[in-house]
């Protein structure tokens, strides 16, 4: 057995040491419901910003995305600008849901939604869209997982086995002492990914002999493209070339204006037959917008409703959104995930002097097959470097566990509170909770594996669709947080629809007429597009009478109280507004084809300053502009910053004080 393989099972062992450890710690303090889902609400301010950083970033952020840049090129790169649209999102709304949960003691978003709207509609739609959240978000971490162990042990441990391996080990922690124990195991697991990111950034461009030669090869490749396979780039392996001309219309798109799909994005919207394939890719200005609907879906998922409500105070969140996600995040991803994403064609064309092959198997990546890229490039250092191979694999894994147990975690309270406590075991009381949840654990982890293992393309497919129902809660929490006006029958009436528009315009082969992602709009935007104004329509001629109004205004009252602010700063808000919807336009939107051009001509690399498409220098921009509008969204506007009034929370957990009720009569 290779040298790495010992010490990649060396640091495995040591790694899952550690997270056992905190399980058996997390279980000690696990006395009782609240302190079992949300960490008995005093989960410190660092623990939060790593633990809910590396849970919006997940396994998918380290593998899957330089696989993807490295498949659809530069186009897909916007994706990164998820750094800025998942925090967005708890921008909005964590701090007010904080609010109310510790005022009207929360511990489930379907315990919130159930309140506010008076219905039960809402608790079990919550769950429903939580159940298919996490357990195909599971599902793919868990696969991904089995993947790296099969390609770093030479093939040693089948997908299989390495993907219950981790499950198992996931169970424990997760199992034992709940979002506590994830969230402390998820601290470590956030520095890991961004240093794993980061080196295999350095080790690639390394490997393609440096930034300014790897750069420079990338320009012939990109050469090469334009000239319809012609123009082969001397240096290129005749080997790699057979296989590249072989997938020729796989690999070769030209946009509309005859780019390269690789440095450029294919228009700002595009009409595709169904079945068909857009021109220069999918990755048109609305598909990335749409696509980051999509990802905003995280943070307003149920799971996150209860990160909200598991911290002392508001002061972690914008330390989270401003400086770990936008700024920490975003350099790893629009620099060093980029490198992997375009070196990793260097690297599959180039054949060094005196070796046998390419660098890394251009046939090992190309077919479907490139989400082995990441592997691929750990797998590197195996005979220099084996240490870091064990590392960097620990690396992965963390950042496949990190999502993973959080949703476990959290779809398991929600199971136990809002279904198995309200409508099955009335009379469970908060010890007895923790046993539930960890039943439910196990019902969630078994579920994820087994569609993992036996359905493994239908998975990754349920996955995509995952975070485009998280984001069909946006109304929800508009109207729960912001806007009273929506009513319960409009909020419930708008989910339904979306959920079903999600569905119906995703990639299942129903033989609908309008295939997958009509126009280019991902299922998200679908969704919205009818859920919101559908909500509104209703709404219209639902409202509720004199009564009702007033009990809904109570909470929004309250949030108004202590989070809206003072009249002389007023106008950050408004400036604020306009200085988001210019960056959504610009960064994400319909202007971001200007990045295709503007600082350099795609068919002429000699025109990239330093040797960079115009393309990636857009991004980069628009992603330091980003950070300002979070800073001015989440500090100025305050719509994060810790609250500086005072209140008294009504109840510390709606089941605790029910149950302290029962055990007072009984006396």
């Amino acid at each position: 057995m290779a040298t790495h393989i010992y010490w990649l099972f060396f640091f495995v062992l040591c790694y899952w040491t550690y997270c056992i450890t905190i399980g058996v710690k997390g279980y000690l303090a696990a006395k009782s419901g609240t302190e079992y889902f949300v960490a008995g609400r005093k989960l410190n301010i660092w623990v939060f910003v790593l633990a809910a950083t590396a849970t919006s970033f997940s396994g998918w952020t380290f593998v899957g995305h330089p696989a993807l840049i490295w498949r659809d090129g530069l186009p897909y790169g916007f994706a990164s600008f998820y750094v800025l649209t998942i925090p967005f999102t708890g921008v909005l709304f964590l701090k007010r849901q904080w609010l109310l949960g510790k005022r009207y003691g929360f511990v489930t978003p379907g315990e919130m939604y159930s309140a506010y709207f008076n219905s039960e509609a809402m608790r079990i739609l919550t769950v429903i869209v939580a159940i298919f959240y996490s357990i195909p978000y599971l599902g793919i971490q868990l696969r991904a997982s089995g993947v790296l162990f099969n390609v770093l042990t030479d093939n040693l441990l089948s997908v299989n086995v390495g993907m219950w391996m981790l499950a198992i080990v996931v169970l424990l922690y997760v199992g034992l002492g709940g979002l506590r124990s994830v969230a402390y195991v998820d601290t470590a697991q956030c520095v890991l990914l961004w240093l794993g990111i980061i080196a295999i950034g350095l080790i690639t461009v390394n490997f393609a002999g440096g930034f300014d030669n790897m750069m420079s090869k990338y320009a012939d490749i990109i050469t090469w493209i334009n000239s319809g396979g012609v123009d082969v780039p001397k240096w290129a392996d005749p080997e790699a070339v057979k296989v590249f001309l072989a997938h020729k219309k796989q690999v070769i798109k030209i946009t509309p204006d005859g780019y390269s799909h690789f440095v450029a994005v294919p228009g700002v919207i595009q009409w595709v037959p169904a079945g068909g394939m857009a021109k220069g890719g999918t990755w048109t200005a609305i598909m990335i917008l749409t696509y980051m609907f999509a990802l905003m879906g995280i943070q307003s998922s149920p799971a996150f409703s209860m990160w909200a409500f598991a911290n002392k105070d508001p002061r972690p969140f914008p330390l989270q959104q401003v400086f770990a996600s936008t700024l920490g995040i975003g350099f790893a991803l629009f620099i060093f995930t980029t490198m992997q994403g375009l070196g990793g064609w260097v690297l599959a064309l180039f054949r060094p002097e005196g070796a046998k092959e390419t660098i890394i198997p251009l046939s090992g990546l190309i077919g479907g097959k490139q989400a082995n890229l990441v592997p691929y490039l750990i797998h590197l250092m195996k005979d220099n470097y084996p240490v870091l191979v064990g590392l960097l694999a620990i690396s992965a894994l963390a950042a496949m566990q990190s999502t993973g147990a959080a949703y476990m975690s959290t779809c398991s309270g929600m199971l136990t509170r809002d279904i198995l406590k309200r409508y099955w075991v009335k009379d469970m009381t908060m010890a007895q909770q923790t046993h539930w949840g960890r039943a439910t654990v196990l019902f969630v982890t078994i579920s994820a594996l087994v569609f993992a293992t036996f359905v493994p393309g239908a998975i990754v497919m349920l996955g995509g669709l995952a975070v485009s129902y998280g984001f069909q809660l946006y109304p929800a929490l508009i109207a729960t947080l912001y806007w009273p006006w929506l009513t319960r029958q409009g909020i419930v009436a708008g989910l339904v629809a979306g959920i079903i528009a999600v569905t119906l315009t995703f990639k299942f082969k129903f033989g609908l007429p309008w295939g997958a992602y009509p126009l280019t709009i991902h299922c998200a935007g679908w969704g919205i597009l009818i859920n919101f104004p559908l909500a509104i329509l209703i709404s219209f001629f639902t409202q509720p009478d004199a009564k009702e109004k007033a009990r809904k205004r109570e909470y929004h009252e309250f949030i108004r109280e202590h989070a809206r602010l003072s009249e002389d700063k007023r106008w950050r808000v408004k400036f604020g507004w306009v200085i988001t919807i210019i960056w959504f336009l610009f960064a994400i939107g319909p202007f971001c084809v200007i990045g295709n051009t503007i600082f350099g001509d795609p068919l002429n690399p000699s025109t990239w300053p330093n040797g960079m498409p115009s393309l990636w220098i857009w991004q980069i921009i628009w992603w330091l502009l980003g950070a300002f509008m979070m800073y001015w969204l989440a500090y100025k506007c305050e719509m994060s910053t810790n609250i500086t009034t005072q209140f008294k929370a009504l109840r510390h957990d709606i089941y605790e004080e029910e149950e302290a009720r029962k055990n007072q009569q009984k006396a």
